[in-house]
């Protein structure tokens, strides 16, 4: 376990006014400290009230606190957590006292950091607490919950074994050449590695997937001028957010917004409308909504019911496996519409006006991404770009390895390779000593956590 020297205090909630805040402590001098402000600790883990009184003895509020002794506790060391009136007057008034008494501010994420430090979690648990807390979306919550709880570092310490299994079979000839060892097992170290790179592979077909839940399905609406697709963007997100005219191209550049759909994050993107015989300024709009869709998960494609129209606009491309076809302006029409016989794409009519429509419309979208998970797994761990980068180096040299296997199989150069690939696992659950990873990751966090 590494001791920490100081003694950190930060304020564990968000800033601003609230009902409660919650200041944090950990370090050697916790006990200490409770004790000069409350007179004497309770046990660890029960709550207690108490009058908090600053060095002079002035008192700043009424509060709970609880001590946890380390290593139970969330940093792995003693802590002290102390819940006061969320006026944030109060709370800085306390945390200013606490600074006087010898505590220092806590650097961003310094908690976490802490507790990955005193072996309370790995490093990819550290990540899932910013996911945890940075979740928008009920899935994304879920997989921050399975990362938390160990599930990447599950499957990591099993491909890590492995490739340990792997490297203990070559290195013992190299190590023991003199001793009286069975013929070395080849077939063995080649399944062993075929075995961890299909792991790898598992792994990395995450990779979308854990996007997707991190930043929202990119969802984009597209269509002619006038189509109706700012007046969707509207209703699905409840609010006016684009502005919505009869005039054609009002829409010139795109609109962003992100929107909870059932258990999913969908990021709405409003483009300019696609013609057939664009301006010069239009022309522009139409250019970057080209680029939203060659980077779309989703494809809504607003045609507007009054005049459909049989192919989308402008020789535009869509694929029907992630498109719908909205129907809009649905009010407008004298009679229902009927159902295409043999449709190409999913079609939902809609009315942005009535709300008609926009709860099958929502219904549609929740299947098409909850096919996203299917793709993976319902219990499957998404991992993010820096789990990617190292599951590719390791089967850079995983694949090295197998080469030399083929061609010449000398144990120097395999366990070279091995050890390459166990070192890029360890980076992931952090039993790699990397301190640039550590700051550069813990830098992201918020200051309390």
């Amino acid at each position: 376990m590494a001791r920490s020297p100081d003694t950190i205090a930060a304020l564990a909630t968000p800033a601003g006014t609230a009902a409660i805040a919650v200041i944090r402590i950990s370090g050697p001098d916790t006990g200490r400290l409770g004790g000069d402000i409350f007179g004497e600790l309770p046990p660890p883990r029960v709550v207690h009230r108490a009058q908090y009184r600053d060095r002079s003895g002035a008192p700043l509020d009424d509060v709970l606190f609880t001590f946890f002794r380390g290593p139970n506790s969330y940093t792995g060391e003693d802590s002290l957590e102390i819940s006061c009136h969320g006026n944030p007057v109060i709370a800085r008034l306390v945390l200013g006292d606490l600074h006087v008494r010898g505590c220092r501010h806590a650097e961003p994420g310094e908690f976490t950091r802490r507790a990955f430090l005193n072996g309370r979690m790995d490093l990819s648990q550290a990540e899932a607490v910013m996911d945890l807390i940075h979740a928008r979306s009920e899935r994304a919550l879920a997989a921050a919950r399975r990362q938390m709880d160990g599930a990447l570092g599950r499957e990591m310490q099993g491909l890590t074994d492995g490739v340990l299994d792997a490297l203990a079979r070559v290195e013992a000839y190299i190590d023991f050449p003199d001793e009286d060892l069975p013929r070395e097992d080849l077939d063995a170290v080649r399944t062993g590695i075929r075995d961890v790179l299909r792991g790898a592979d598992r792994l990395l077909a995450t990779r979308v997937y854990g996007d997707l839940l991190r930043e929202g399905a990119r969802t984009v609406i597209v269509g002619e001028p006038n189509a109706g697709k700012s007046s969707l963007l509207n209703r699905l997100l409840g609010r006016d957010r684009a502005i919505v005219s009869a005039e054609p191209g009002t829409t010139r550049d795109f609109i962003e917004e992100a929107v909870a759909v059932g258990p999913h994050c969908l990021r709405l993107i409003d483009t300019a409308g696609l013609s057939d015989a664009p301006g010069p300024l239009e022309r522009l709009g139409m250019e970057k909504t080209r680029e939203r869709i060659a980077d779309a998960d989703l494809l809504l494609w607003v045609v507007d019911a009054t005049r459909p129209t049989p192919l989308p606009p402008a020789g535009l491309k869509l694929d029907p496996a992630k498109t719908i076809r909205v129907l809009s302006k649905s009010d407008l029409l004298p009679a229902p519409l009927q159902p295409d016989p043999a449709p190409r794409f999913e079609t939902v009519a809609v009315s942005a006006l009535t709300g008609a429509g926009i709860g099958d419309l929502r219904s549609a979208l929740i299947r098409r991404a909850d096919g996203f998970q299917a793709a993976v797994g319902p219990d499957s761990v998404a991992i993010n770009a820096r789990h990617a980068g190292a599951l590719a180096q390791a089967k850079l040299c995983l694949s090295s390895a197998l080469l030399n296997l083929e061609e010449a199989p000398q144990s120097e150069l395999l366990a070279s390779d091995l050890r390459g690939a166990l070192d890029a696992l360890g980076e992931i659950s952090g039993r790699v000593d990397n301190e640039q990873v550590l700051d550069r990751l813990f830098a992201s966090f918020c200051i309390g956590k």
